[in-house]
């Protein structure tokens, strides 16, 4: 998994609360047997002239930014996967007092697979949606930072996941680092030895 420190890169507004997993992508494509080939179906039953991805604006946007309580409904890692490949790195969306930004399986998922995942106040939110899809930000991830026409505010994300990411480590590199560790634990079991 790649480490994120910084990124610069365009956003991309995507309007509306309660953006579900099932509009994200549709459960039709969930049988596929291979991780790949998701970016092309990301929201593929409303995409069209009108939707704001396919919009001239939108060309190179690499920063979704959504509502609240994204990716609710069921649980499925290919809508991570989907955002990922279409080439985002990282979604912010707003969280206010009664509505988190994401749903929590979608959150773990996205640590899971790397993908960042900024939460920022109402206040803060409208700052990013009024400068637009196709404006340029900058995500700061270790400062908790992003940057948008001039100006700076802070995002929040968990403390673990966030460090995670900066190094770069999925849940598996994660357990990695403790491999000598869990050798010494083995050694010292029977139910560990050999047959």
């Amino acid at each position: 998994m790649d480490a994120f420190t910084t990124y610069t890169g365009k956003i991309a507004v995507i309007p509306g609360d309660n953006i579900d997993t099932d509009r994200i992508i549709p459960a039709r494509f969930l049988t596929r047997v291979s991780r790949s080939g998701y970016g092309e179906l990301l929201f593929s039953d409303v995409r069209g002239a009108e939707f704001i991805l396919d919009q001239p604006e939108a060309k190179d946007t690499s920063i979704l930014v959504a509502g609240t309580n994204f990716g609710c409904g069921s649980s499925r890692e290919h809508a991570v996967w989907a955002i990922q490949q279409a080439g985002y790195k990282a979604v912010i969306a707003r969280k206010t007092e009664t509505s988190p930004g994401y749903s929590d399986i979608f959150r773990q998922n996205a640590a899971n697979c790397g993908l960042l995942l900024a939460e920022c106040s109402p206040e803060d939110h409208a700052k990013l949606t009024s400068a637009g899809t196709g404006c340029v930000a900058q995500i700061d991830l270790p400062n908790q930072t992003i940057e948008v026409n001039g100006e700076k505010f802070s995002f929040q994300i968990n403390e673990v996941t966030k460090q995670a990411l900066i190094a770069g480590l999925d849940l598996i590199g994660t357990t990695l680092i403790y491999s000598d560790q869990i050798a010494e634990y083995e050694s010292k079991h029977d139910s560990f030895a050999s047959a």
